[in-house]
């Protein structure tokens, strides 16, 4: 992986389980068995996303035979009836356009409490599914590539005066910079832009401003490093 910032056309899967309005109940239990998921969109006739069958929809027949000496809501009631998959499915459809960062997609999946989103295009038109497995996919980037990224992208951007050089280590996603900046102003504005990188898991910033000058500051400490922010 390459690149700032990634998006869910990167991660997400192309080849997924889709459902007709009208796939009978049996015949979805089996193929979200056979394709192991928890969910699956339900497409109308031009291929766009009208809403989405969940194992939760699935159950609600089970759970209303199991509540049959109360009166269950309405609502579980018609989906405890329901025979298709236009009458089972949730609407309206959670989804995710494929620009999306990963960042917006992980959002819409908490507001939400869903484990996976459609990805439809500007007509609505499904292009694949992105789950949270998808999205931790970017954690997987090599250590060496998150570095370079650091090192082309932003060390020379923010620090082109260095006196010496900005050195960018990373081990397990984890980014230690150290070195000598001219202004530690932009020190937190460097530790921002580098937990924003793509498989970054935290940032360890130990950037420090110019060394003491004794012939002109010699009542001034050590210059310390700048916590980030």
């Amino acid at each position: 992986m390459t690149g700032t910032p990634h998006v869910v056309s990167d991660v997400m899967t192309h080849t997924v389980l889709a459902l007709r309005h009208g796939a009978a109940f049996k015949d979805i239990v089996k193929a979200m068995q056979q394709w192991q998921v928890s969910a699956a969109p339900v497409l109308d006739d031009d291929g766009r996303v009208g809403g989405v069958v969940s194992e939760a929809d699935l159950l609600r027949k089970e759970q209303v035979r199991a509540d049959a000496p109360g009166r269950p809501p309405e609502s579980d009631r018609t989906k405890a009836r329901a025979v298709t998959a236009e009458e089972l499915m949730t609407v309206p459809a959670i989804t995710v356009h494929p620009g999306a960062t990963l960042p917006e997609a992980a959002r819409t999946m908490a507001r939400h409490g869903v484990k996976r989103l459609p990805v439809v295009d500007a007509d609505g038109l499904l292009r694949g599914v992105v789950s949270r497995a998808d999205l931790l996919k970017v954690f997987l980037r090599d250590d060496e590539d998150i570095a370079e990224e650091i090192r082309r992208e932003i060390v020379p951007h923010l620090f082109p005066d260095s006196a010496e050089p900005v050195r960018v280590r990373v081990r397990d996603g984890v980014v230690t910079l150290t070195g000598r900046v001219p202004d530690t102003a932009l020190v937190p504005v460097a530790s921002g832009w580098v937990r924003g990188v793509d498989g970054v898991v935290a940032v360890d910033c130990a950037l420090a401003g110019p060394p003491r000058r004794p012939d002109l500051d010699p009542d001034l400490p050590d210059p310390q490093p700048v916590p980030p922010a």
